[in-house]
């Protein structure tokens, strides 16, 4: 079993083993999309073959739509060159269920590979013909928040905007997908900038500013997106190579990107998107999509980011390398952090939630709490999640803060864990365990800075907290609860501690 073109031929050989094949005709596909391309996305990474190229596919094989997606990488060109191409752009996405069993299915979706890569003149020529088609109706990203703050990826996705603009102002949506606030707008944000450069630089006239700020020519969408998708499990890879798939060992780039012909994630997913595409879209709803207005985006994305998920999973993360362990569902199995993730949702982050209607935050909370972090398939690190922390902190805790100091009827002194986690991440930077062992911290921008300042002049950060700690008591709070951390099995009596008096 080779996953290739050729390989996947004989399709009852894998059904038999229990993989969901394509069921449309995928060199009709192929060809369809070559000549009249929908839909690009740039980032070649696995939520993109986990989420986006799944749904392409349920689109396909319920006849839906009759074109695939190209997929343009970056950042990491090995990971076209040595996996996408090797594979015919097929993929496998095990799906990780939380009652133990296993989804597999075989992605084709995916049926053109491109590198972004200026020197490259043959790569560069068929990125910019896919750009000047009249048929091209949407470009996602998941190029991750530091993507769209480095500026020759953005100059290239740019200058790819400009052949489009001088084929005759063709509409076009710009859609970020990436797990970030207001995404679309920090997507905007980078390319006005490039674009406004280019015109000093007299790359091209300023009617290509007025072209990308006009919404009716470029559209950049907010959109709110939830999958797990951890790297590629060597428990996976095992199974797989157990059913017979050959040539199926995972692949570190140069540039240290661990991709694997296959990815596993969990069965969750939600994709909210606001719905401004002036070349029209596919039928993406269809898939499972929710298409909405901007308001109710930013409301799904607030109670996401802020309450329902990524505080919990910040928490997990900088207690879980302070405890030393391996996965988030074990994690969840310790007592007094199952009841943290909890009480952060329930008691402190629901409080100032507002409910966008789509989706229901309680509904939301329960499955993170009862069924996605649990779940003892998915093979989730601590250490991944705790990677860019710093950057995450604004909007995962510091939004909280701000609603709470917002609110009449609400006061920061009667947060509680929230300080106990800022805590635990000061505690976190000095490269402690909870055993006096020394571990590795995740990589992180400021991760170096930060190391080398005194508690107090971290909470001093703005940057890093997105709010002034020292407006109200939170930072003497936290200071507190950090020096009560320090020795063997401080962080632990501290965490029963605080649990205790939050059950109480």
């Amino acid at each position: 079993m080779v996953l290739t073109n050729d390989g996947i031929k004989d399709g009852k050989e894998w059904e038999s083993k229990g993989y969901k094949m394509p069921s449309f005709d995928r060199e009709k596909v192929t060809q369809k999309t070559r000549q009249n391309p929908k839909w690009i996305h740039f980032g070649a990474g696995n939520i993109f073959r986990a989420f986006q190229a799944n749904i392409c596919q349920k689109l396909l094989n319920e006849g839906l739509d009759d074109t695939g997606l190209i997929v343009a990488e970056g950042y990491d060109y090995e990971i076209i060159e040595k996996y996408n191409r090797a594979h015919d752009d097929l993929s496998v996405l095990v799906t990780l269920k939380s009652d133990g069993t296993v989804e597999k299915t075989v992605v084709a979706s995916i049926v053109e590979s491109c590198i972004l890569d200026s020197e490259n003149e043959a790569e560069m020529a068929r990125l910019k013909e896919i750009f000047r088609a009249p048929s091209l109706q949407m470009v996602s990203f998941t190029i991750t928040e530091k993507g769209y703050k480095t500026k020759s990826y953005m100059s290239k996705v740019t200058a790819l905007l400009l052949e489009r603009y001088k084929a005759g102002r063709l509409p076009l949506a710009f859609v970020s997908m990436d797990n970030c606030s207001h995404n679309g707008d920090k997507l905007k944000e980078a390319v006005v900038g490039i674009a406004a450069d280019f015109i000093k630089e007299g790359k091209c006239d300023s009617g290509f500013l007025d072209y990308i700020k006009d919404p009716k020519c470029v559209s950049f969408p907010l959109s709110m997106i939830d999958k797990i998708t951890p790297r590629p499990d060597k428990a996976i890879e095992d199974m797989l190579m157990k059913d017979g798939l050959e040539d199926f060992e995972p692949i570190v780039t140069e540039k240290n990107t661990f991709v694997a012909p296959f990815v596993n994630a969990e069965e969750t997913e939600y994709l909210v998107i606001e719905d401004k595409f002036p070349n029209g879209r596919m039928p993406l709803e269809k898939a499972g999509v929710i298409f909405t207005d901007r308001e109710t985006v930013d409301k799904t994305e607030k109670m996401k980011v802020c309450t329902c998920l990524n505080p919990l999973h910040t928490a997990l993360a900088i207690f879980g390398c302070l405890f030393g362990y391996k996965t988030i569902h074990d994690e969840m199995n310790d007592k007094e952090l199952a009841r943290l993730v909890t009480m952060l949702g329930e008691k402190e982050g629901m409080k100032v939630v507002v409910d966008p209607k789509v989706i229901s935050p309680q509904e939301f909370l329960s499955a993170v709490l009862k069924k996605r972090l649990p779940n003892p398939f998915m093979p989730d690190t601590p250490q991944r999640i705790a990677c860019d922390t710093s950057q995450k902190l604004p909007i995962r805790f510091g939004e909280t803060i701000k609603a709470y100091r917002k609110r009449s009827d609400l006061d920061t002194r009667e947060l509680t864990l929230i300080p106990l986690v800022l805590a635990g991440y000061l505690k976190y930077l000095t490269g402690v365990d909870d055993e006096g062992n020394k571990f590795e911290q995740s990589p992180d921008p400021l991760l170096g800075e930060l190391k080398e300042l005194e508690p107090e002049e971290v909470l001093k950060r703005q940057d890093v907290f997105g709010v002034n700690l020292y407006e109200d008591t939170l930072a003497d709070k936290i200071l507190k609860i950090y020096e009560k951390m320090q020795g063997k099995g401080s962080v632990r009596k501290e965490l029963e501690y605080y649990v205790d008096t939050m059950l109480a």
